[in-house]
């Protein structure tokens, strides 16, 4: 962590929230996805580069998974907490900022904007984006976890 890192909501507050409607006797399950070969080289579409882990731990519970994504903002990783209901995002929040600039990506009035979208044919968002002056970089990385993000739920949720 730098000394530019900011958290702004744990994972486990991420997960309660994102949860919240659950009853007392459920609880997402926390599976692993493997991320082989065919899966890197969709990543790869996506991202620009493979992701940079072997495998990747989300919750799943019935037909919403949650998922704990990284990528680089200019310099540095940006944390992203991406949930996924039945293909469409339900929320995508900033859980840690390293970068020096582009931090307006946490806030809730740009972050809504990626509420209710889901993936076209081509793995493009079906809906625009906003961008943030100085952030443009941020605000990538944000559009391109919210593709993962979706990519990964649909993968893991089609039967």
């Amino acid at each position: 962590m730098t000394a530019n890192a900011q958290v702004y909501i744990t994972q486990q507050e991420f997960l309660a929230q994102r949860f919240k409607h659950v009853k007392s006797d459920q609880k997402p399950k926390v599976e692993t996805l493997w991320l082989d070969q065919s899966l890197q080289d969709s990543l790869t579409g996506i991202l620009g580069h493979p992701y940079p882990k072997l495998r990747l731990r989300y919750w799943k519970l019935d037909n919403q998974t949650v998922w704990f994504l990284d990528e680089i903002g200019k310099e540095r990783p940006i944390t992203f907490g991406v949930s996924v209901i039945d293909n469409r995002i339900d929320k995508i929040e900033v859980i840690e900022f390293r970068e020096s600039r582009g931090y307006e990506i946490h806030m809730e009035t740009f972050s809504r904007q990626f509420d209710d979208l889901s993936l076209t044919e081509d793995n493009d968002l079906n809906g625009h984006i906003d961008g943030i002056t100085g952030a443009t970089m941020s605000v990538s990385a944000m559009k391109k976890i919210a593709r993962a993000g979706l990519l990964l739920h649909r993968l893991t949720t089609e039967g």
